[in-house]
């Protein structure tokens, strides 16, 4: 990697070549798996500018690769819907959150869901949309941040997040989940080519006359994949990472939004409480796993490679 990557001020050609080859055939790949998207050129054209403008940028498009790495994986996972491999889990979630958390009101017995989709107000539905979009903007935002303050940290959170995503990918395949709006418009029956939805967010894009959420959501990899609920798996990443570095009244926004992230979760229908606790679980998991793998050799070794590049 370093033979390709480096901080020069100009890149070498052996680096140009490797990206070029990457660039075509992460294309020619993506084509072939997911089909062409707009998206996918934009990406190749921003990851080639950054490389090509400056040494900075080259050094911050090579850290945020792993982002990009992340970002890959996720669109893959089209070609490979989780529902193939196991039996997608609706009516026995569906009753084990009734169960462990319903709440009786008018005579019934109701999920958190379906509780919050009777009181719901115009200012839930404004503040929690801001929430649900904090969750790209601030891991990125964040990682950004310790880019160009600490290098070490830097990679100690962007590996975290990849890991934890790999987690929760594992889990998606191992346990494919219906998702809280599912039941709500489709009931308990099977519909594999089911869209995705924007469930109580679009009251968001209702209020604000611009489909945020329903763009966003049209775009999803696999509409069975709420289990766990890795929107609410980041705010925590970022969070440790924010108390690891004393970020100080920082951690209080982290905090606000982690928890608005969780809340809104439940409260749009996007996840089960159940979902949202898987999610801060694998999380944790994530984050131990790592403390142990950069207490192995090998693993130290690479990340000082790589923060060396980076330098």
């Amino acid at each position: 990697m370093s033979g390709a990557i480096n901080g020069r001020a100009k890149p070498t050609v052996r680096s140009l070549i490797v990206l070029f080859l990457m660039s075509a055939g992460y294309l020619v790949l993506s084509y072939f798996l997911v089909g062409y998207k707009p998206d996918q050129l934009t990406l190749v054209l921003i990851v080639n500018c950054l490389f090509l403008s400056s040494a900075v940028t080259r050094k911050f498009v090579t850290g945020f690769s792993i982002f990009i790495v992340y970002w890959i994986i996720f669109d893959y996972m089209k070609a490979f819907p989780n529902y193939r491999y196991h039996t997608v889990h609706i009516a026995d979630l569906y009753n084990l959150e009734k169960q462990l958390f319903g709440i009786h009101t008018g005579g019934a017995l109701l999920t958190p869901n379906e509780y919050w989709r009777l009181h719901g107000t115009t200012f839930l539905d404004i503040a929690g949309g801001i929430f649900y979009l904090c969750w790209i903007p601030v891991p990125l935002g964040f990682a950004a941040y310790l880019f160009f303050k600490n290098k070490r940290q830097f990679l100690h959170f962007s590996l975290t997040f990849l890991l934890v995503n790999l987690l929760g990918f594992v889990i998606y395949y191992l346990y494919p989940a219906a998702p809280p709006w599912y039941v709500e418009y489709h009931g308990f029956h099977f519909e594999a080519s089911t869209p995705g939805n924007s469930a109580g967010l679009a009251k968001f894009d209702l209020f604000f006359h611009a489909p945020v959420f329903k763009s966003l959501y049209s775009k999803g990899s696999n509409v069975f994949a709420a289990m766990p609920s890795l929107h609410s798996s980041y705010p925590v990443i970022v969070l440790y990472y924010g108390i690891k570095n004393r970020l100080r009244s920082v951690n209080i926004f982290f905090v606000t939004v982690m928890l608005g992230i969780w809340f809104t979760a439940i409260y749009a229908s996007h996840h089960y409480v159940l979902d949202v606790l898987a999610g801060i679980t694998c999380a944790a998991i994530g984050i131990i796993l790592f403390n142990l793998l950069i207490k192995l050799r090998p693993f130290h070794n690479f990340l000082n490679h790589f923060e060396q590049i980076l330098r």
